[in-house]
């Protein structure tokens, strides 16, 4: 049986990244269908700036951001009190086994978690279970296999390589986006829709900061002690694919983009 790791660590240069994204740039197809006073959900939420957000217009509606690492949600809570957002909480727990009552929420809401978990489909039923019939989950992955550069660096080619490499190897599907549907359905939801969005960096502040975080990630980080243990890059090559993304960072033709899939669905109300 595989064992789950995160493939990503939480290097700083990951957490910066992680707490750049918002309820408009990384849940726009959910924000539609929120309504105040409802109770949600975010599996996986990381240092809880998507959490925040999202409490903030569901207000006086609780909403509650669970994540598996301790020290995440320490500075989650800490962004929640410098904002005072007081209809929000956050709690470690385990994506397989939610610590709330069957049928307690409203909305569950989950981004760039199920490309990471060795059984996703058994992760949403957990989140079907807490679902109340008719409930909504909505569901963001990205699908690695789209992401494209210009200009063309096969140093960066060799990047995209290393990272399918290394998350199917923690259990991971780095492809998620395109299976999202199929695992939704698997899990017993009534689909309501899916769609696909993208993240491009294509102006000088984007790919700086794209850039650099990513050279960070490679040479520093989770990414970097997992590849050079399993054996599928050593820690000079990890060093020059850094000088790769600090080189692309400050290219005035700099351009990279990728796919998300996203799916809307309901916990049927027939008790299913």
């Amino acid at each position: 049986m595989t064992t789950e790791r995160y493939t990503h660590g939480h290097h700083a240069a990951v957490l910066a990244a992680h707490s750049a994204r918002t309820a408009q740039n990384s849940a726009a197809f959910l924000l539609p269908h929120l309504q105040t006073g409802q109770r949600l959900l975010d599996v996986g939420c990381g240092p809880g700036s998507i959490t925040v957000d999202l409490a903030a217009l569901l207000d006086p509606g609780e909403v509650i951001g669970i994540d598996a690492v301790a020290a995440v949600i320490e500075q989650a809570r800490a962004l929640a009190e410098q904002r005072a957002v007081l209809n929000v909480r956050f709690e470690q727990a385990d994506c397989y086994a939610l610590p709330f009552d069957d049928g307690s929420v409203d909305i569950v809401y989950a981004h760039q978690v199920l490309q990471h978990v060795a059984r996703p489909v058994d992760a949403l039923r957990e989140m079907h279970r807490v679902l109340r019939p008719g409930g909504l989950v909505a569901v963001r992955d990205a699908d690695y296999a789209t992401m494209v550069h210009a200009p063309h660096d096969p140093r960066l080619d060799r990047w995209l390589q290393l990272y399918d490499t290394g998350a199917r190897s923690n259990g991971g599907e780095p492809n998620a986006a395109r299976f999202l549907r199929g695992w939704v359905q698997q899990a017993g939801f009534e689909q309501d829709s899916t769609t696909a969005s993208a993240w491009s960096y294509a102006d000088p502040v984007g790919t700086a900061a794209w850039g650099t975080q990513w050279a960070s990630r490679v040479s520093e980080g989770s990414f970097a002690e997992q590849a050079v243990a399993g054996g599928h890059a050593t820690q000079e090559e990890l060093l020059d694919l850094a000088d790769a993304w600090r080189a692309w960072s400050v290219r005035p033709d700099a351009y990279f983009a990728f796919v998300h899939g996203e799916v809307l669905a309901r916990r049927p109300t027939d008790g299913g």
